[in-house]
């Protein structure tokens, strides 16, 4: 099922290019926060799964290009990024597992725009990602259990400024420096996730184009390791790291364009810069 928030953040499921309203079967649940209701929706699945197939059943639906879609985790109790994570022609071997805290108050939707930090930056690099959303409690996983904690995935935009002093925090941290979704698809709808293609576009110049299959660790390994050093919660984003063979500068007034094959729509973000800085 593809899962989506749109407008004032109410659930719909996405059918083709049309959006259908799942809202009712929320209404109930006692939630405080869009997030707290996806967590909701992650932790009582097998109840709320048939509730939304009942609800959507026979809707026409609304065209998704008529809707504001939002992230479909607003904000995330952990947003974990994976460091590199792809072997490349200039690392060709495995490297040292590596990752860092993104801010869970970085993500925006589709159509949203990214507003380049006015610090000193030296360039801005977008970094097109698969992103896991867990789906229960998990806590030194050994690899072979850790798919069990998946509850699907989204695509992700790893926005970065270089150059700056402070590591990942002044690297990327930013408002708005964490573009996520416009779906959230069931993991039971993409069965063979390191076996997807990535591409991203920056104005219709095509930058990335990588698979999944090249990961330096794949998902049940990368788990495992997030997870031995720090436990994840359901609706925490764990996003897989990129090939950095593609990038380049991403600039004032550019689009740019995400698509993961089986995720869905394209993730499309605008990007402003105040300075009009040019690369």
């Amino acid at each position: 099922m593809k899962l989506v928030l749109f407008d004032e953040f109410k659930l719909g499921v996405l059918q083709d290019d049309r959006i259908l309203d799942a809202s009712s079967v929320v209404q109930g649940l006692g939630y405080h926060t869009p997030q707290e209701m996806m967590q909701m929706v992650i932790t009582q699945w097998a109840m709320v799964r048939p509730q939304i197939e009942a609800a959507i059943r026979g809707q026409s639906g609304v065209a998704i290009s008529d809707v504001r879609v939002r992230p479909p985790l607003p904000r995330p109790g952990q947003l974990v990024c994976l460091a590199g994570n792809y072997l490349e022609p200039q690392k060709p071997e495995r490297g040292l597992f590596n990752a860092f805290l993104k801010s869970p108050n970085s993500v925006i939707g589709l159509n949203d725009t990214v507003e380049l930090c006015p610090a000193e930056a030296t360039v801005f690099h977008f970094e097109p990602e698969l992103a896991v959303v867990i789906g229960k409690p998990a806590s030194r996983l050994a690899a072979d259990e850790a798919m069990d904690c998946v509850f699907g995935y989204t695509q992700f935009i790893d926005v970065s400024s270089r150059g700056l002093p402070g590591g990942f925090f002044l690297g990327k941290s930013w408002h708005t420096f964490g573009p996520m979704g416009p779906v959230l698809i069931t993991k039971d709808e993409l069965t063979e996730p390191n076996k997807l293609a990535i591409k991203l576009w920056v104005n219709d110049e095509l930058r990335h184009d990588i698979s999944t299959a090249h990961m330096d660790r794949h998902l049940p390994e990368l788990l495992a390791e997030v997870t031995n050093v720090l436990p994840l919660e359901p609706g925490d984003v764990v996003a897989t790291g990129t090939h950095h063979f593609g990038l380049a500068p991403v600039q004032d007034g550019d689009t740019v364009r995400l698509q993961i094959d089986g995720l869905g729509p394209a993730l499309v973000v605008r990007c402003h810069d105040p300075r009009k800085r040019s690369w």
